[in-house]
């Protein structure tokens, strides 16, 4: 487990976790499972270190294909739905 600085928002605790991160890439949305982030304790503002961002866009680049597909269902925000 990495190291990470006090929270940049609250000053909290962080702590790494692996977590799902969802990621919009060329008109399409992408999940990469189990990304090591760094989530505040106190407030859940989480981080990405330099080296996993970078290491998702080779990843994304690379053009790799996916472990698997999920289907999303898509919902239309409405202001008077009751």
């Amino acid at each position: 487990m990495k190291q990470y600085d006090d929270c940049f928002f609250c000053g909290g605790t962080v702590d790494e976790q692996l977590l799902p991160r969802e990621i919009r890439w060329k008109e399409a949305l992408l999940v990469f499972e189990d990304v090591p982030m760094g989530v505040c304790t106190q407030c859940g503002e989480k981080f990405l270190r330099p080296e996993v961002a970078k290491r998702i866009d080779t990843i994304l680049r690379s053009r790799k294909r996916p472990i698997r597909t999920l289907q999303v269902p898509v919902y239309q925000y409405q202001m008077d739905f009751a």
